[in-house]
Order: structure tokens, then C-alpha cells, then sequence
């Protein structure tokens, strides 16, 4: 578990090297100094005219300081830095991205919060891609937020990384002009909201498992079935709610607002919720759980409450991590490919830092119902 300040070094292998860091932290690529003024951001950029020089003249500035906020420098005074930006963005500025780099470079990874075995899975879709291009992988964690700190995105530039994978994160409009103007490009996984067209993302088909996971507690004979999704302000936890709803709305199932509730997609906010739902005379008798640690949440608040289960509480999860076949009961739940998600970003990523055009911006992989041992028939009345 990484602690509040972490910031370590390790090898995975002999291919990949790995560096965490929180925000504030400025691991450096090992091959590449400052550089000031080179040729090649002189030179006018492809579908462009603009030089470091014209953008210089333009703010009124020499052409070092436009060169240190192009590599992400924090020795520039923020009005200054700002003035050079709004040249930049004017004059649509574009760093060429044919320099041909002396090592293997890096990848930011980027979480809105790293502890939990769903991260794992992520890290290790883009080891699986990165490992084998001797990319280095920085991982950056937002401490819940899903936008980061203007100084992350100093280190990004100052860093100058193959690419940024951004998860259940996003970045504001001036951020993703900095990183275009830089030739950075990104890639989103697991969008938190909707992307502007362009923006290259890879998600899952998460209203087919809200829908899936629903229907199965309809074929089993559940009528009166709760949901605990994830935050109201995260894309997906909406797009699985949305499929519940369409599962009751074609079942002829009413729906009772009551019964829908937007969670953390952590054991705190299962268990919250489900004692909430399951303490009361009208309790439902299933549950579907937008994560699979939710759904942990909920059977612990169910066997606190003298509640069995499959018996007396049907409960489905989400993700499908490897621990849910080990728990008991072996879990129900919608498996989510988070390490091949992880992997076709990754290798989307590099292909757009070759210079090449992806043939689909959006990318959403299938979900699938894996039926264990947390399910079953109500109980008669």
C-alpha cells in the first residue's frame, strides 16, 4: 500500500521499469536534459507556422523563457507563463513529434485513487503492453479527485512521457491544449464524464452489465431488487443504473427511487447502504452492487443483520477480481476486463505518439455475467 508521500523506484523484469509518485512528485526522463531553444522547436510544426520565436516576439518575452514553459519549468512567474499560453493556444502551436528520443521514454499513469485491488488490475494491463517497449510507467494518484493540480501537469511537461493514460480522471480544457501543444498524447479509461469529440477513450459496455446483472435477479424471481452504483458525477455509475432501470422498465417491474442509491464503489459505501436497505420492513431481497468491493460491503451489513446469503439476499457485484471466487459465498458478478481496458489504451497511447491516427477515438470492450454462488430464488413467503 503506498503510504500519503510515497515516491519509489522498481524494476518489474528485466524490460519495464516502474516509478510512483504522488502529484507533487518530478521523476525526470534519465535521457533527456533541458532543452532550451533546440532546432527542432524553432522549426515551423507540421500544419503550422509558428515558431518558438514568433510565439516569443508575440508575448514579449525571450525565447529560453518560452522554451521553460514548454518543458513545464516552474521558474517562470505565473502571469508571465500564462501571457505565453495564450500565445500558444492563438497561434495553435504544435511541437513536432519526429524527434527521435535516446531512450525508451516513459508512460503517466494516472488514478483518481490507487488503493484498491481494481488499480492493480489496471497496472497490470499496462505493464502488459509497456513491459515489452521498455517504457517506463510513472503512476500518479489525485487523492480522489477527478482533475489533477496544475503542478502534476508541470512535472508531465518537464518529464516529457511518451504519453498519459488518464483513469476515472480527467483534464480541463487548458490542460488538454498544453498537452496538444507539447505532441503529448492521452488517453482516457473509465471516462469519469463525457469527452469532447477527439478525445481517445477506452471504457466497458457498463449499461449492458447494469442490465445483465438485473435481468439475472428478474430470472431468478426477484421483483423488489436495490442498486448501489458508484458517485452520481461518474459516467459509469449512471450507465449501470441506466441498465437496471431499462431491466425493471421491460420486466413491467416498477421502479422504486427508494431502492436506487449512488454509492463509492468501496466496502464503506456497501456496507453503508446495505445496512440502510436491508434494516428496514420493506427490505429488498437482492441487491445489485456497482463494484465488487460494494458487494462486500453489502454482505457484510447482510450477515450483521442475521441475513443468509444466497438465501435470504441475493447480491451481484461488478468487476469480477480475482478475489471474488474466494470469498463466501462465491460471488456473482459482471466481469469487467480492466486489464485488457488497461492494454488497449496502452498500446493506443504509443500508436498516437508514433504519429498514427486510431481508427476508433472510442473504445468500449463487453462485459459478462459470471454466476456463482450469491444468488438464488427469493425465499418463499
Amino acid at each position: 500500500m503506498l503510504g500519503s508521500n510515497s515516491k519509489l523506484a522498481a524494476t518489474e523484469g528485466p524490460t519495464s521499469a516502474m516509478t510512483i509518485t504522488e502529484t507533487g512528485g518530478d521523476p525526470r526522463t534519465p535521457e533527456e536534459p533541458d532543452t532550451t531553444g533546440l532546432d527542432d522547436d524553432h522549426a515551423p510544426p507540421a500544419g503550422g507556422t509558428a515558431t518558438i520565436a514568433l510565439i516569443a516576439s508575440e508575448a514579449g518575452v525571450s525565447i529560453p523563457t518560452v522554451s521553460k514553459v514548454l518543458n513545464g519549468r516552474t521558474d517562470v512567474a505565473a502571469v508571465t507563463r500564462a501571457r505565453v499560453e495564450e500565445v500558444i493556444d492563438r497561434y495553435q502551436y504544435r511541437r513536432r513529434r519526429g524527434r527521435t528520443p535516446s531512450g525508451p521514454g516513459l508512460i503517466d499513469l494516472v488514478f483518481h485513487e490507487l488503493d484498491s485491488a481494481w488499480a492493480v488490475q489496471i497496472i497490470k494491463g499496462v505493464e502488459e503492453v509497456a513491459g515489452p517497449e521498455r517504457a517506463g510507467v510513472v503512476l500518479s494518484e489525485l487523492g480522489g479527485a477527478h482533475r489533477p493540480r496544475q503542478e502534476w501537469l508541470d512535472d508531465v511537461l518537464a518529464r516529457r512521457p511518451r504519453g498519459v493514460i488518464l483513469v476515472l480522471s480527467d483534464l480541463d480544457p487548458a490542460q488538454r491544449r498544453q498537452l496538444e501543444t507539447r505532441s503529448i498524447p492521452f488517453v482516457v479509461v473509465d471516462t469519469a464524464g463525457e469527452q469532447p469529440p477527439g478525445v481517445p477513450t477506452v471504457g466497458s459496455a457498463n449499461w449492458a452489465g447494469g442490465l445483465a446483472a438485473t435481468r439475472h435477479l428478474l430470472g431468478l424471481g426477484h421483483k423488489r431488487i436495490a442498486v448501489i452504483s458508484g458517485p452520481v458525477d461518474v459516467l459509469c455509475s449512471r450507465a449501470r443504473i441506466d441498465g437496471y432501470r431499462t431491466a425493471l422498465d421491460e420486466a413491467g417491474v416498477t421502479i422504486d427511487p427508494a431502492l436506487i442509491r449512488y454509492g463509492d464503489f468501496f466496502v464503506g459505501g456497501g456496507y453503508k447502504h446495505g445496512m440502510d436497505l436491508l434494516d428496514r420492513p420493506d427490505r429488498p431481497t437482492a441487491i445489485f452492487a456497482g463494484s465488487d468491493f460494494q458487494a462486500l460491503g453489502v454482505m457484510r451489513a447482510a450477515r450483521e443483520l442475521g441475513l443468509s446469503i444466497p438465501e435470504d439476499l441475493s447480491v451481484v457485484g461488478y468487476d469480477d477480481l480475482p478475489v471474488t471466487e474466494w470469498i463466501g459465498p462465491p460471488l456473482t458478478t459482471i466481469h469487467q476486463p480492466l486489464q485488457e481496458m488497461a492494454a488497449t489504451a496502452t498500446r493506443m497511447v504509443l500508436a498516437l505518439a508514433r504519429g498514427e491516427v486510431p481508427t476508433n477515438q472510442r473504445i468500449d470492450l463487453a462485459t459478462e455475467l459470471v454466476v456463482r454462488e450469491s444468488t438464488a430464488p427469493p425465499r418463499a413467503v
